[in-house]
């Protein structure tokens, strides 16, 4: 089948892309930031029309390419070490209805990765309280809401194990409806019965590549 042209836009968006998700493969960055830094390195100071830059599905792709380019030999391992972890912290936040989401989530975490998860909670006080009674210093700062609301939540983030954590805490209401897809068919969160069976799925795949 005859196949049609990429337009300049694609193309655009494309180059965009790639150097955005070198970045953070390479350095950590987050998505955002990584589409600034990319269009200013392609583009310079010039602005950008909105239908040139590439939506985070994109970007998430182009990282888990990325990362079996230049990280096959390492990254899975990363990746199953991360997801360890994360089923750990779970477990031990169970009475708060963790769940995982981001790049250890999806796949594409690094070196540089964190482990994010969503807490959702009748008090976020009651949270800090179980942090401080087993002896674990955090950080207090804001994330944006996933449902796409003006107002915040907080969001606690610590050292564990030698990685990074990030807790971010929700209403229980807004667990309500959470655990549907996103456009692209991917899951944005899972709780840890999901995130277990993601390791085992792991396990079995590279028992059977050996």
């Amino acid at each position: 089948m005859p196949t049609h042209p990429l337009s300049d836009t694609e193309l655009l968006r494309a180059e965009i892309a790639t150097a955005a998700a070198r970045m953070i493969a390479e350095d950590g960055v987050d998505y955002g930031t990584a589409k600034r830094k990319a269009v200013k390195q392609i583009l310079g100071n010039n602005k950008v029309r909105g239908d040139v830059l590439p939506d985070n599905a994109m970007l998430e792709e182009e990282v888990r390419l990325y990362n079996e380019l230049f990280f096959g030999d390492t990254q899975p391992a990363r990746l199953l070490h991360l997801r360890n972890l994360a089923v750990r912290m779970m477990a031990e936040l169970a009475p708060f209805q963790p769940h995982l989401t981001g790049a250890v989530l999806n796949g594409t975490a690094g070196a540089h990765s964190d482990i994010h998860l969503q807490l959702f909670t009748e008090s976020a006080k009651d949270v800090e309280i179980y942090l401080l009674n087993k002896n674990i210093d955090f950080e207090v700062s804001e994330s944006s809401h996933f449902k796409g609301r003006s107002d915040p939540v907080e969001t606690l983030s610590f050292i564990w194990q030698q990685e990074g954590i990030h807790l971010a805490l929700y209403e229980t209401d807004d667990l309500r409806g959470a655990i549907r897809k996103s456009p692209s068919g991917r899951q944005e969160r899972a709780d840890i019965h999901a995130v277990r069976a993601l390791i085992i799925q792991e396990n079995t795949q590279e028992n059977g590549q050996k």
